[in-house]
């Protein structure tokens, strides 16, 4: 057999073709480039809407309490049992009405006593006048008969003005509460006996901050709703501030009338209370849902050439869905009000409107 000699060179070119042969054989193929490194990410898809001006209301809003316009507790100023009751229970009585009447036979018989003690002491000092004229009487006795019938038709008003009272009345036109007393009863001085409640106009009391101390007057309208009647709002006006301030809460004190002619409104009752203190003819809006809260602080993703850049927004007023931004944005900015979680600032966005609702 013939001796074949193989320098490393052909070595090297038999191996690499061997290899292709082999590879061929089993039908790989070459590896695909790998994709280009630092491409940009894609765009992620957002809902926007546009800054814009509208007028809107400054609508001041609060809790407060209803009271009557008047309200008392009869109660009497004199001992004596209670001979009749005039009113029925929960049912409208007229200023100046009798109420109760006490045993007033006791204090009729000291006026009729004390009427002829004045009646005694006025002829008496006529006499004494004719007298002194006549120096028959000294000026002394004189002054005493007259002093006398002074003293005594002092005394007939006094008792008159206690007769008086054995009647009680109403001091105002009003409703009558439930009575806590009964016929034969024994009243003792300062004994409450009954309330009365004048429903209309009602009064409604609460508290404002001291920022609006300036914008609201007397006069000026309020509305108010309660949870015993929803859907229903009831006007009125404000009748008095209270010139000081709470220092611990800074807040002062109005109160409002409010008419209730048909009754629907009653003492006690939980009204909340809304007033309007200021209008914006031009106010800056967006809507609430573009706020982004970030820590204390509150900010908007608004779109700048296809990217996001989160801005920090002063808020002002606020209306059912909107709210009015005073420092951040201008009108025409496009902010994102759908698609914030995924936001980073800088991102590229494909922004679109909403769909309108037909």
């Amino acid at each position: 057999m013939p001796h074949v000699s193989c320098s490393p060179r052909r070595l090297l070119v038999v191996g690499c073709l061997l290899l292709v042969t082999a590879a061929c054989s089993r039908g790989d193929k070459p590896a695909a480039p790998a994709a280009a490194a630092g491409g940009a990410p894609p765009a992620l898809p957002v809902l926007v809407a546009t800054a814009r001006t509208q007028p809107l209301t400054d609508r001041l809003r609060a809790v407060g309490t209803l009271t009557a316009n008047e309200s008392v507790l009869i109660r009497s100023e004199i001992p004596g049992r209670v001979e009749r009751i005039h009113f029925e229970e929960g049912q409208p009585v007229r200023a100046g009405k009798p109420l109760i009447t006490l045993d007033g036979a006791e204090y009729r018989a000291q006026v009729a006593q004390t009427e002829a003690t004045v009646t005694v002491n006025r002829l008496n000092f006529q006499r004494a006048a004719g007298l002194v004229k006549t120096n028959m009487l000294s000026q002394q006795e004189y002054d005493q008969a007259q002093a006398r019938l002074a003293e005594s038709t002092a005394l007939l008003q006094r008792h008159q003005v206690v007769l008086a009272k054995t009647v009680l009345r109403a001091p105002f036109d009003g409703i009558a509460g439930l009575r806590l007393v009964s016929p034969g009863a024994y009243v003792q001085p300062g004994q409450d006996l009954v309330n009365l409640e004048d429903l209309d106009p009602l009064k409604v009391e609460f508290r404002v901050p001291e920022r609006h101390a300036t914008a609201i007057t007397v006069g000026r309208p309020l509305t108010l709703r309660v949870d015993a009647v929803p859907g229903r709002e009831f006007t009125g006006e404000i009748y008095a501030i209270d010139p000081r301030l709470d220092a611990a809460t800074r807040t002062f004190a109005l109160r409002g009338r409010v008419p209730n002619a048909d009754g629907l409104l009653r003492p006690g009752m939980f009204a909340q209370v809304e007033m309007t203190v200021g209008e914006r003819p031009a106010a800056l809006v967006i809507p609430e849902q573009a706020i982004v809260p970030r820590g204390d602080k509150l900010y908007v993703f608004k779109v700048v050439d296809g990217k996001v850049a989160l801005t920090p927004v002063s808020p002002g007023l606020r209306s059912p869905g909107i709210v009015e931004i005073t420092n951040g944005l201008a009108v025409g900015d496009t902010v994102v009000i759908e698609g914030q979680m995924k936001l980073r600032d800088g991102m590229p966005v494909a922004a679109r409107a909403p769909e309108a609702k037909p």
